[in-house]
C-alpha cells in the first residue's frame, strides 16, 4: 500500500494525475488513446456513466472513495449544496490536492478523512451512496473494499463508479500488467467483467453494469 501511496502522491503533486484521469492535455490524450483506446467523449461517457447514480438535487450523506484530486467530482459536488459528502483517500497527497480544489469551488459542505478503504471509520450503513471512480483497481485489499463499502452503505442504498477490467482490450491489459502494476498505481488481482457482475451480484439487490473499452461503469443497489 505505501508503493501505490508514493506513486500517487508524485502523480498528484506533479499535475500528471489530473491530465491522465481526465484524458486532458498533450500528456493526458497521449496515454488515453495509446493506453485506454479512448478519445475525449469516451473519457466523458465514461466518468458520467460512473456518475450516473447521483441525481442531480441528492441531499443526503454521500462517501468518495478514494476522492484522489477530486478533478472527476468537485465540479459535481459544487451543485449538491444540501448533501453532506466525505471524501476519504489513503494517500495524503492526493487528498490535500482534492481540499484545496473544494476550497477554491467554495464547496463547504464537504470533510475530507485519512484511511483504508478496506478498514473504513465510519459506523454501518452510515452513507445513502458509495461512489468509488478508479479505485477498486487500486486498492490491494479488493474484497475488504469491497466488504466494507458494502457495510456502510444504508440499506437501499446505492453503490456505484467504475474500475478496470481486464480483458476486453489486449493493448490497454498489456500497460496494466507491464507499466502500471510495477510502478504501483494499479493493484492485481483484476476481474473480467464477468467476474465483477457476479461479485456484485452476490451483494446487491440490483446490479447495472456499462462498459467504455476496459472501464466498467456500475450501478447497484443495496437490499432493504
Amino acid at each position: 500500500m505505501e508503493k501505490t501511496a508514493k506513486a500517487f502522491n508524485f502523480a498528484g503533486r506533479s499535475g500528471m494525475y489530473d491530465q491522465v484521469i481526465t484524458g486532458t492535455g498533450f500528456f493526458g490524450s497521449m496515454v488515453s488513446n495509446l493506453v485506454w483506446k479512448m478519445d475525449k467523449e469516451r473519457d466523458l461517457e465514461y466518468q458520467n456513466l460512473a456518475k450516473s447514480g447521483i441525481a442531480k438535487d441528492f441531499s443526503g450523506k454521500l462517501l468518495e472513495v478514494p476522492v484522489g484530486t477530486g478533478i472527476l467530482t468537485m465540479p459535481m459536488y459544487k451543485k449538491l449544496k444540501s448533501a453532506d459528502i466525505t471524501c476519504l483517500d489513503y494517500s495524503l497527497g492526493m487528498m490535500n490536492r482534492a481540499k484545496e480544489r473544494a476550497k477554491g469551488e467554495g464547496i463547504e459542505n464537504i470533510s475530507f478523512v485519512q484511511g483504508d478503504v478496506g478498514n473504513l471509520p465510519f459506523e454501518d450503513e452510515s452513507f445513502d451512496i458509495v461512489l468509488s471512480m478508479n479505485g477498486l483497481h487500486v486498492f490491494p485489499d479488493k474484497e475488504g473494499a469491497f466488504k466494507e463499502t458494502f457495510r456502510v452503505l444504508k440499506k437501499g442504498g446505492i453503490f456505484c463508479g467504475c474500475t478496470y477490467i481486464r480483458g476486453e482490450c489486449k493493448r490497454t491489459d498489456w500497460f496494466i500488467n507491464r507499466i502500471y502494476v510495477p510502478k504501483g498505481y494499479f493493484n492485481p488481482p483484476f476481474d473480467t467483467k464477468t467476474e465483477l457482475r457476479k461479485k456484485l451480484e452476490s451483494m446487491y439487490r440490483e446490479v447495472e453494469i456499462k462498459t467504455v473499452i476496459s472501464e466498467a461503469c456500475f450501478y447497484c443497489r443495496k437490499g432493504e
